[in-house]
């Protein structure tokens, strides 16, 4: 498997650039991840980059979503590990966390959300200055970015971290790919 060829897939299945910057931004918390656990970084990150490339072939629909994307991973070449984490982070399918890959995946998914709100109410709404700090305090309203579910966020102590600790590596390792972001 090539980023090359997952890049050329998502950009055939998925239309919204939002989506797709989303998916980037997941596979940078995912590879900084797999740095700060030892983990394979090339696996990590390109589950991370793949996870969501069915939403628009799925329209949406979540009892599906994932499944499909499970079996369009492996069509690319995708290990079975990496699957089965695509496949249960969408927690509908009922599919068990049972890895690393799995449980990292799960917590790394909405953590962009937050972190990209929390640039976008920035003066300049770019990730340059963002602190860590400001999107743990934002963290709190549970009004602000209602979609970025802080108890799946909140499952990064399942792969060893503390929330804090998550939150100031997932906005240094979207702050590294910022440019690709438009942030």
């Amino acid at each position: 498997m090539n980023r090359e060829k997952v890049l050329e897939s998502i950009k055939a299945n998925v239309e919204n650039q939002n989506m797709v910057k989303h998916m980037l931004a997941t596979e940078a918390i995912m590879r900084a991840l797999a740095r700060r656990l030892g983990e394979d970084e090339e696996e990590w990150g390109l589950t991370g980059l793949l996870h969501d490339i069915d939403v628009e072939l799925t329209k949406g629909d979540m009892s599906v979503h994932s499944k499909l994307g499970a079996d369009l991973t492996r069509e690319l070449g995708a290990s079975e590990t990496m699957a089965h984490a695509i496949l249960c982070h969408n927690e509908r399918h009922g599919v068990s966390r049972e890895t690393k890959l799995d449980k990292a995946l799960f917590c790394a998914d909405p953590l962009t959300g937050l972190i990209t709100a929390a640039a976008l109410v920035r003066p300049d709404k770019k990730l340059a200055g963002l602190e860590a700090s400001s999107v743990i305090k934002k963290s709190k309203q549970k009004s602000f970015a209602a979609g970025a579910n802080r108890e799946h966020i909140a499952t990064c102590s399942e792969i060893g971290l503390e929330f804090g600790e998550f939150i100031e590596l997932g906005v240094a390792a979207m702050q590294g790919i910022a440019e690709e972001l438009g942030l």
